[in-house]
């Protein structure tokens, strides 16, 4: 009897048997459906796509278009500006600080874009390097969103949990930074953005590893009760300086957690549209796996071995086996301890690399979201059995950010 992963292998070859390998899917029944998931989890407050999560400009669109998202999170600012010209939101955060000063020149010198482009900044630096592009009294005021670094510091600071991004973590440091922005001409502090890393993008259930799980939910639990309080803290001293539009957390990993805070207003999400392998590891959500990419099975160099050529499509932060693909139909199939994904071929064992042949494709899931989008020029976008239309990815446009 075919399982459900037996009748999504066929649906996806049959609808890609024109095609010659490697090449990316969306599969958009289940982009769809993760997409209004977390317009659900958010619970009435927006979600902003995050931009780096899909790199495909065609499937920003589509996420914008459905009920709860607004607005898109960029991950540097040539991007940004490239989104806001083509049309795809009028409301464009930066989500990390730029030294740009071609793109800063560029922003500065036209009103309509100041006026859809949010920059991040978070120390007194940000401002001066933007003020030496060009001068207040000759540019556009520039909207800016402060960046609150939301990683849990107990024990009196001597422990760090969480990604190390702005100086700003204390309500008073974000009070003075507030007070110093709007004592500054050319600028306005519009936004707030606090990304809680240790829950968002940390998964609560590794395989395999239970008192590794606990421990990090127990984490997790004292990280949010500190951030809400601090959060909350640090909101209420910035509008005393500014008249805030937007406070912006989260990620797919904390969507319904972070929408919770009564001091945010928005939420951001983007990994959970196409359901990579790093949620697998997360017990409160785990969207439905839509992006695919496929391999073809090119020799069998040993019985009980299918190598594919290809593959090594390794994903960024720690060098470790959570970043490397998964092979993931036929189930059954393994990478190597000794090899790995490899960049020109990838050998593959376990009960179904006996069944396979030359020609076969192995569709593989990558372990973070966008980046997928790095390896290819176009995604295929697949309805039921049928690719309905092919579309280009950020590199296909010819657009390389990072």
């Amino acid at each position: 009897m075919a399982t459900g992963s037996d009748k999504l292998r066929d649906r996806l070859d049959r609808a890609t048997a024109h095609l010659d390998p490697p090449y990316a899917v969306v599969d958009l029944a289940a982009f769809d459906a993760n997409a209004t998931a977390l317009a659900h989890r958010a619970a009435g407050k927006p979600v902003r796509v995050a931009s780096k999560s899909v790199r495909v400009r065609d499937l920003l669109t589509r996420a914008l278009d459905r009920p709860g998202w607004r607005g898109v999170m960029a991950f540097t600012l040539p991007e940004a500006i490239w989104l806001a010209r083509a049309g795809v939101s009028t409301d464009v955060l930066v989500a990390y600080p730029t030294a740009d000063r071609a793109a800063l020149a560029e922003l500065a010198a036209d009103p309509a874009l100041a006026g859809t482009v949010t920059l991040m900044v978070d120390s007194t630096e940000h401002l001066d390097l933007i003020d030496a592009v060009r001068a207040p009294g000759h540019r556009a005021e520039l909207r800016v969103c402060l960046d609150l670094d939301a990683s849990w510091r107990p024990l009196r600071g001597r422990v760090h949990v969480g990604v190390r991004r702005s100086p700003l973590h204390s309500a008073r440091a974000a009070g003075a930074f507030a007070a110093a922005v709007a004592g500054r001409p050319g600028f306005r502090l519009v936004g707030l953005m606090a990304y809680e890393a240790q829950i968002a993008g940390l998964g609560d259930a590794p395989p395999g590893q239970a008192l590794l799980g606990r421990a990090i939910r127990v984490a997790q639990r004292g990280s949010y009760r500190e951030l809400l309080a601090r959060r909350g803290a640090a909101v209420t001293a910035v509008r005393q300086h500014a008249d805030l539009e937007f406070v912006n957390g989260g990620g797919t990993g904390s969507v319904a957690a972070t929408s919770a805070d009564p001091a945010v207003t928005e939420v951001t999400a983007g990994s959970g549209l196409y359901g990579p392998t790093l949620f697998d590891a997360y017990r409160a959500w785990r969207p439905t796996p839509a992006a695919f990419f496929a391999c073809a099975v090119v020799r069998r160099p040993a019985p009980g071995l299918a190598t594919v050529l290809g593959g090594g499509w390794i994903a960024s932060g720690p060098a470790a086996d959570s970043r490397l693909p998964l092979p993931w139909l036929p189930t059954g199939l393994k990478l190597l301890g000794a090899e790995g994904a490899g960049e020109v071929q990838t050998p593959l064992t376990g009960a179904a690399a006996t069944t396979l042949r030359v020609g076969d494709r192995v569709w593989f899931r990558h372990a973070k979201a966008g980046e997928l989008c790095e390896h290819v020029n176009e995604v295929h976008l697949v309805e039921g059995d049928a690719v309905v239309t092919t579309v280009p990815t950020y590199r296909g446009e010819g657009r390389a950010f990072l």
